[in-house]
């Protein structure tokens, strides 16, 4: 028996349908938000170069299922950040925030225990939208004193502790040293550095987004 044309185009159609709606949805991608400053702005480089631009580069290399947003604003405190986290959470619902901030307080001299209750302010906001948080710790040369640059390097690890989450030790951990891997001004990395830079980033990174999706 012949069937005419319109029919069979019919028939093809309705078996299509069928096989979209029986089919699993693909899972959308999560989103990984960076919420820095300049060290993860990619300061003096393309945004492309930036250790941040390298990390949703390899995400995608091993085809893990995210999408990498970089909320970082160089000269960026923990005030300011605190002040404009709640609008980033709400415009890309992340499901990780890596709070890499503390830098500029750092460097200006400003009260750790100060710098602690904004990033453990961060830390309750990430958490309250659903978000995992991750730290990145920092240190910073001893211009105001060696006293001051050690309790600015243990806030990390003991709000990390406090707090129970995951964290990156120290992000420049192997570049601190070496004049070659900073640009003139002898504060950000090179584009050479970046590389080393997401090293340092990827072990407290990797378990979280090997994690399956939750249903």
């Amino acid at each position: 028996m012949i069937v005419p044309a319109p029919l069979r185009r019919l028939a093809l159609a309705a078996a299509a349908l069928l096989a979209a709606l029986s089919s699993p949805p693909a899972l959308a991608e999560r989103t990984l938000m960076v919420f820095g400053d300049s060290l993860s702005a990619a300061y003096g480089l393309p945004a492309a170069q930036g250790w941040v631009s390298l990390l949703g580069e390899r995400i995608a290399r091993e085809k893990l299922g995210w999408r990498v947003v970089n909320a970082s604003v160089s000269g960026e405190t923990t005030a300011g950040g605190l002040r404009r986290l709640p609008a980033d959470l709400a415009r890309h619902h992340p499901a990780i925030v890596v709070i890499a901030l503390g830098a500029n307080d750092g460097l200006r001299g400003q009260p750790v225990a100060a710098a602690s209750a904004n990033l453990g302010e961060m830390i309750r906001l990430a958490r309250a939208a659903r978000a995992e948080p991750v730290l990145v710790g920092l240190m910073i040369p001893p211009n105001y004193g060696i006293d001051y640059a050690r309790e600015f390097a243990a806030l990390f690890p003991s709000l990390a502790r406090q707090r129970r989450v995951p964290l990156v030790p120290f992000l420049l951990d192997g570049l601190a040293g070496d004049r070659a891997s900073f640009q003139a001004d002898q504060l950000h990395p090179t584009a050479a550095a970046q590389p080393r830079i997401l090293d340092n980033v990827w072990p407290a990174l990797e378990p979280l987004l090997r994690r399956p999706a939750p249903r």
